[in-house]
């Protein structure tokens, strides 16, 4: 490699690294536009949390074809990548595979690499084919239709292509070492790729030499290509799925969380010592501007980092007993929705020099309705299955509480209860006198 190729492969690292910055740079000022909320409690729970959630893929596994698959590709993108490290020393100094020295080691590590290579040519093959061919019911969801599901086969395809040319880069080069060309060292072990090699075979050297350079830059291209675009589609996980189990609320589930404004004034009432007619002062930490969410910006911080977080896969909507009844409601949405709707606003304000400018749409009716809202039964078996613990269910919730307390929009029959209770002291419409009528029954 000559002096201006160094130079031409430094300006495409520092492009394809500079983009990658800004987009991050943009993903964490887009998730801070939510509300503080502490996360910062039981540092241990929440490190064992990352460690058996995002690292050991143990919710993954509880489908285990799907789970399985998953692990190959996870363990086989991120190991197949350290020699990315190689590449990009090679590529600034014009070396080549300058890890050799390492002997054996370095056999053993290309020799793995090429394993797990060709494991996730299998496992993505099999992933196209459930999604295109066998047409799982989690994937054929109508929430899935268009972009989403072109996002989902766009991965496939690039990571066809990414271990491809990786083994056909390692094939050529594996050739040439044979052929005892120039510069191309006796270094590897080529398990897959020595069964690739003879198509070069009746090529010249000149050629084949041509071919391994070609298969190498369009690798290192792919790889900074794929980096970039990871903002874009649901592989956003791969990098998110960590911070997420990390801060992912350790609460049981089913337990939630009460407004201090709203607790502080049932104890008030609650007080038989208490004036109420007293002025009382008014603490404006605890006082909300709002009740709940109608949009983004009225979300928590973590419920933000979940929507970018989101892997698509559906086993959440696969287990929604709203959703198995013919409901409308699909937590995968609901997750998708809001992930849209904060881009929408984070365009907004890059395009408003950092301001935010009222556009009239909002999270709520502009793309998740009331009719989704109210079809969840809080169950929580959403939340239980995400394999990178995101909840839906707490967003669903928030955007109701919006609905209950800022617009008194209940349905008709949840209205009905609360009255009830504010009258008769109970869910049902009877004289609070008749309320222990039922124990003299028999």
């Amino acid at each position: 490699m000559n002096f201006l190729d160094n130079i031409f492969f430094a300006i495409l690292l520092l492009i394809g690294f500079g983009y990658f910055t800004i987009n991050v740079k943009k993903l964490i000022r887009n998730i801070n536009l939510g509300k503080e909320v502490n996360r910062k409690d039981n540092s241990s729970a929440r490190w064992k949390n990352m460690a058996m959630i995002a690292l050991g893929q143990s919710k993954m596994v509880k489908r285990p074809i799907a789970g399985v698959l998953h692990i190959i590709v996870y363990v086989g993108f991120v190991i197949i990548n350290i020699e990315l490290l190689e590449i990009i020393i090679d590529g600034l100094f014009g070396t080549h595979r300058v890890f050799a020295f390492m002997g054996s080691l370095y056999s053993f590590l290309i020799g793995s690499f090429e394993i797990l290579a060709f494991l996730v040519l299998v496992a993505v093959v099999v992933f196209w084919t459930r999604r295109n061919i066998v047409k799982l019911n989690r994937f054929a969801n109508p929430d899935l239709k268009g972009a989403p599901k072109k996002d989902a086969n766009y991965i496939i395809y690039f990571e066809i292509v990414l271990m491809t040319l990786f083994l056909l880069m390692n094939a050529s080069d594996f050739w040439l070492q044979q052929a005892g060309v120039s510069h191309y060292i006796q270094a590897g072990a080529f398990p897959v790729s020595h069964f690739i090699s003879p198509i070069f075979n009746g090529m010249s050297e000149t050629s084949v030499m041509m071919l391994e350079r070609s298969f190498w830059w369009l690798h290192i291209i792919g790889i900074l290509t794929f980096l970039n675009y990871l903002y874009y589609s649901k592989h956003l996980h791969i990098l998110l799925a960590f911070p997420n189990t990390y801060y992912a609320d350790l609460n049981p589930k089913g337990q939630f969380d009460n407004l201090e404004s709203v607790t502080k004034e049932v104890k008030l009432m609650m007080d038989p010592n208490a004036d109420p007619f007293a002025a009382q002062p008014v603490d404006e930490n605890t006082v909300p501007g709002k009740f709940g969410a109608s949009d983004v910006q009225d979300l928590n911080w973590v419920q933000l980092l979940n929507a970018y977080t989101c892997t698509e896969c559906g086993r959440c909507t696969s287990v929604c007993p709203a959703n198995e009844t013919g409901k409308k409601l699909s937590p995968r949405k609901i997750m998708m929705a809001t992930r849209d709707r904060l881009e929408e606003v984070g365009r907004n304000i890059d395009k408003n020099k950092g301001v935010f400018i009222p556009d009239n749409v909002s999270l709520l009716n502009d793309y998740i309705t009331t009719e989704e809202l109210w079809a969840c039964t809080s169950c929580n078996a959403c939340v239980e299955e995400c394999p990178v613990n995101i909840s839906p269910l707490s967003i669903i919730m928030d955007m109701r509480r919006y609905l209950v307390m800022e617009q008194g929009a209940a349905p008709q029959s949840i209205n009905a209860m609360m009255t009830n209770i504010e009258n008769n002291g109970a869910p049902w419409q009877y004289n609070q006198m008749d309320r222990l009528n039922w124990k003299d029954e028999n």
